[in-house]
């Protein structure tokens, strides 16, 4: 391997409780996606919108990058699957013992319970030839790279379940229903019946949502009919986001649970010409400390590729505290809400009534094991646009680092959101029901200012912040950090007021 150098930022350890099982046949077929470098220099903050056809020519894959790709691939006998310019992404397909001694790549089958998987340890390695040019490769290693963030209960008559046009009321959403827009879902599993979503739709008075699934890696809408699976995530999205926004379309972009299959999704997404989202909804995560180096960075790059193209990413912050459920006694922080380019949405216990809001504090259930992440990133440091916030130092924290979350929205399961799935009347609760419904509220006001609001933040902690158009949440912690006047750790910088939040950007 001379003539290699190490792929920085690749190295990763098989998971603590998966069991060997052997290793991957030889012959196996594997598809390899390359990342390859940006060309040109993005702007940082965004200058204007740039359209699809501008971006891929300003700041897709450099051509001679992907000819270096497809020179290396021909070395090798690997087929050339896909290239995607604008997403920077060449698919290489081999048998696993080439692409493997190629790209140093050591892998073993692994299983934790009933999931077996390809399981990847130590660092890949890149010919002379790419290095610099690939930034990152994904497709050796199958294991889950993200959870679910929501919690089903079944709905009781003692159960406080509001419907999300209850919770639109409550935030003060404007009253248009978000035509013309597309709000994107991307989903790592599970599925949506649309019984289910026609009987939703009816007992909200609502006209038939348009919704459509998209498949990505070969993944397709696969429902299993089980409300605490992966279907409890979907459903809540589609039913959330179509609630606020019910003239909207609703695209759910399906994809393997994989950092292969995560990204593409994602890619599919903000790259898509023929339904050409405004908004993305991110439900799913997993702290930062599980991730590799190359996978943050390479999926930061695409939420700043939404940010040049005027598409807004919201994603959950996590239901975990302000460990991230990691048990090292540390502070930890979710990743993707973490990248400085997305919304990341916290969560509240909202209590309301006659569509006001009568108290909100900060989501902890404590003991009964739920409560809105955030914190400080450990790997992105902390943008422009908060400079004015004050980071806490508790445990592990970084002073330097991107404070999480920016805003937050209802989540708790004990003052959740009505939903069906799998033909069962539920209460789910989570920060995943918060980035939906802010797509859903950045929907709304795309249509009414006539343009994408796309990457909000500077105007946000600027001109939006508490007492102007967020309700400042200033009771409660998420475990090591309390909410304070001004932005936390907790909620950010609050919940919305969505009327507030157009006047004020009209003005």
């Amino acid at each position: 391997m001379s003539s290699h150098v190490i792929l920085s930022g690749s190295h990763r350890e098989h998971p603590a409780a998966a069991a060997f099982l052997g290793k991957p046949s030889p012959d196996e077929t594997l598809q390899i996606t390359c990342i390859l470098r940006r060309k040109g220099e993005a702007p940082d903050p965004p200058v204007g919108r740039v359209s699809h056809q501008q971006f891929e020519r300003m700041h897709g894959a450099d051509p001679a990058d992907v000819a270096a790709v497809e020179c290396f691939a021909n070395e090798h006998g690997f087929s050339v699957v896909r290239i995607d310019l604008a997403a920077r992404a060449i698919t290489l397909a081999g048998k696993y013992s080439a692409l493997a001694a190629a790209f140093g790549a050591e892998v073993d089958i692994r299983r934790i319970g009933d999931h077996t998987f390809r399981s990847r340890q130590g660092s890949l390695s890149l010919p002379a030839s790419l290095a610099g040019r690939v930034v990152a490769v994904f497709g050796f290693d199958q294991r889950p790279v993200a959870a679910t963030r929501h919690r089903f209960l079944p709905r009781t008559e003692q159960s406080v379940a509001y419907t999300p046009l209850q919770i639109a009321q409550a935030y003060n959403f404007p009253s248009n229903k978000g035509a013309n827009q597309t709000i994107a879902l991307i989903e790592l599993g599970g599925g949506f019946s649309n019984s289910d979503l026609t009987t939703y739709w009816q007992q909200l008075g609502l006209p038939q949502v348009n919704v459509t699934a998209v498949g990505v890696d070969g993944a397709t809408n696969s429902p299993s009919g089980d409300p605490a699976s992966a279907d409890g995530e979907v459903t809540l999205d589609i039913q959330v986001a179509g609630a606020v926004a019910p003239a909207s379309r609703i695209a759910v972009y399906f994809t393997p649970n994989t950092d292969q299959g995560f990204y593409d999704a994602i890619s599919a997404a903000i790259h898509d010409k023929t339904r050409k989202p405004s908004v993305i909804s991110i439900s799913w995560g997993m702290p930062e400390d599980r991730w590799t180096p190359q996978a943050m960075n390479a999926f930061n790059a695409l939420f700043h590729d939404a940010a040049l193209l005027g598409i807004a990413v919201c994603v959950a912050s996590g239901d975990n505290g302000s460990s991230d459920g990691e048990t090292d006694g540390a502070n930890h922080v979710d990743f993707p809400a973490s990248s400085p380019w997305v919304l990341g949405c916290g969560g509240t216990t909202l209590i309301a009534s006659h569509g006001q809001v009568s108290s909100e504090t900060v989501w902890n259930d404590g003991t009964q094991g739920g409560a809105t992440g955030g914190g400080v990133s450990q790997h992105f440091s902390k943008p422009a646009y908060q400079k004015k916030i004050n980071v806490p130092l508790p445990i592990n924290s970084n002073p330097t680092g991107r404070g999480v979350p920016d805003v937050a929205g209802n989540a708790d399961p004990a003052t959740g959101y009505f939903v069906i799935v799998g033909g069962q009347e539920g209460v789910v609760g989570g920060t995943s029901a918060v980035a939906p419904l802010w797509a859903g509220l950045l929907a709304l006001l795309n249509e009414r200012l006539g343009k994408r609001l796309g990457w909000l933040h500077p105007k946000l902690y600027a001109t939006l912040a508490p007492g102007n158009a967020l309700h400042d949440i200033t009771v409660g912690n998420n475990g090591s950090f309390s909410a304070g006047k001004g932005w936390d750790p907790c909620t950010g910088l609050g919940t919305p007021d969505g009327a507030a939040i157009l006047q004020l950007l009209r003005s």
